[in-house]
């Protein structure tokens, strides 16, 4: 068993992420069985879920002529524009069905603010509307974050950096991810990832 101080913070493992989903990431599956094994050794889990309602500002339907993919100034910054996924209530944006949900002591929900994405776990995409995660796991003591998922260039990469932001030590084990990867975007987020002092299994 992990020290009290350990979080297992897992990402996005959701129908619409994994393979024949909306928005599939190669192998998104494959990854479940050994997150469940995992949760065995975790005193605090946390799964969040992509909860986006119908209609919402990051999905290319949603823009006149959009190309799925493409990027898009938001007042935020910059947004790639996905195809709808995780909609609300839908089998898209329920987990997998083999992971272990039960086994979780948190769920957090993001993306469902229909003007913002949300990516990262602790953040919105503006960088500064939070989720509440930072002060659940400090005010359970945790200091510590192991971080698995999908995908690892995008949610997983950004949970991880605004985790080290705020004070945690954060470590990836990039067996227990997936990434989209398109135009470099998984090794920019390894590059990221370890300059904001993400430690990469």
């Amino acid at each position: 068993m992990r020290a009290a101080n350990e979080a297992l913070i897992v990402i996005d493992i959701q129908n619409d992420f994994c393979p024949g989903g909306a928005l599939a990431v190669n192998e998104g599956d494959q990854i479940v069985a050994g997150v469940n094994a995992l949760m065995a050794e975790f005193q605090t889990i946390v799964l969040t879920q992509d909860w986006h309602p119908r209609g919402h500002s990051s999905f290319a339907s949603s823009h006149e002529g959009a190309e799925i993919l493409s990027l898009i100034d938001m007042p935020y910054g910059p947004q790639v524009l996905w195809p709808d996924h995780c909609i609300q209530g839908s089998n898209g944006a329920e987990f997998h069905s083999d992971l272990n949900v039960n086994a979780a002591h948190m769920i957090v929900r993001k993306g469902f603010r229909s003007q913002i994405d949300s990516y990262s776990a602790f953040f919105e995409n503006d960088h500064s509307t939070p989720t509440g995660l930072d002060g659940y796991l400090k005010s359970r003591g945790v200091e510590k974050l192991l971080m698995v998922g999908l995908a690892t260039d995008f949610c997983v990469n950004f949970s991880a950096v605004d985790g080290a932001k705020l004070g945690f030590d954060v470590t990836v084990d990039q067996s227990l991810c997936r990434a989209i990867d398109f135009d470099g975007s998984l090794d920019a987020a390894r590059a990221g990832m370890s300059q904001a002092g993400v430690t990469l299994l």
